[in-house]
């Protein structure tokens, strides 16, 4: 039976205990008979019954020392009372199995770029292989309260610090140091970091924190340090950063997502193998707040986003960068090819 679950509860659940062993007195017809179906005690039972009519103001039994009889007041809550746990059985049963296919609204918020390069590409096969799924897309670069905003599951680059929240990380975010090739028709390649003065670069301010990103370039022997150049150019738009490049405006450090498709396309080349930033907590990361039970729909979006990512070789601690040949290579004497 329905209240069969709730006897571990604290003692504000009496009253639905109350009633399950009132039914349970209806069905088996004596106090005994009772304890038994509810796995206590005549004693208990009757305290049970005593509680609940002195709460009613009503008498449910007419007690005698050979039968107990349930009285026409006792008959019409025990009505009401069985329409009440059907319908409450009926309510957790349609919660179960909502949560348990996937159905309903997704609202997924993402970081812009990411959102447009990866997520977009993916959601008519995500739609085909779950159609009773409706989306709800919120695309932006802001720091949002996904509690707050009833957000299901959001999309982020950098670092997660809330308690509230699960993180999975779906990759790290690897860099690349990227130029057009027309712009090196016409200018000599750097050398080392202080070439870079000579050279045009393009920078990327946060929006969050109006803070421009940082530049890291190598020294002869491939270690990565952080280096201070004037940027010519500033966008706070990532996507914007990388066609500026392609565009032949000057160098610009793009993560791997964005860099993708100019590198595939060649319209970008990088010049140096990619690099990590110091802290090994960054990254993409899949967001959602912390329940007991993750709904169906955030399950499989979360499944299908991960095997989607593992076709394009990116999994929690890797990416395809790592296999991304670049012109400079200092493990290298000859500069190698990404042509087939």
């Amino acid at each position: 039976m329905l209240f069969t679950i709730l006897t571990c509860y604290t003692p504000s659940m009496d009253k639905l205990r109350s009633l399950e062993i009132f039914l349970a007195t209806c069905d088996e017809g004596s106090f005994a008979a009772a304890a038994r179906a509810c796995n206590t005690d005549p004693s208990t039972v009757s305290k049970a019954i005593n509680r609940l009519e002195a709460q009613l103001g009503l008498t449910l039994f007419q007690r005698s020392t050979r039968q107990l009889r349930i009285t026409e007041a006792g008959k019409h809550y025990a009505e009401t009372v069985r329409k009440m746990t059907r319908e409450l059985s009926s309510c957790e049963e349609e919660l179960k199995q909502l949560n348990d296919s996937p159905s309903g609204t997704l609202k997924i918020n993402s970081a812009v770029c990411y959102g447009h390069l990866y997520l977009r590409p993916l959601l008519r096969s995500f739609c085909q292989q779950y159609p009773a799924i409706r989306l709800e897309l919120d695309i932006n670069d802001m720091h949002v309260d996904i509690i707050d905003n009833n957000i299901d599951i959001a999309l982020r680059t950098g670092y997660v610090k809330d308690s509230r929240l699960v993180a999975r990380r779906l990759s790290p975010m690897d860099f690349f140091t990227c130029v057009s090739p027309d712009y090196l028709k016409y200018h000599d390649v750097p050398r080392c970091p202080e070439d870079f003065q000579q050279h045009p670069w393009i920078g990327f301010r946060i929006k969050e924190t109006q803070q421009l990103q940082p530049i890291f370039l190598p020294d002869e022997h491939g270690e990565y340090s952080l280096y201070e150049l004037e940027r010519s150019h500033i966008t706070d738009d990532g996507e914007t950063m990388a066609y500026m490049c392609e565009d032949g405006l000057g160098f610009a450090q793009l993560p791997h997502f964005l860099a993708k498709q100019g590198l595939d396309s060649g319209k970008l080349i990088s010049l140096y193998p990619h690099f990590r930033l110091p802290q090994d907590e960054s990254g993409v990361f899949a967001i959602y707040p912390k329940r007991d039970y993750l709904p169906a729909k955030v399950r499989v979006f979360i499944d299908f986003l991960n095997d989607a990512l593992s076709r394009m070789q990116e999994g929690a601690n890797h990416s395809w960068a790592e296999h991304w040949k670049p012109m400079i290579d200092f493990n290298e004497k000859r500069p190698p090819s990404n042509k087939a």
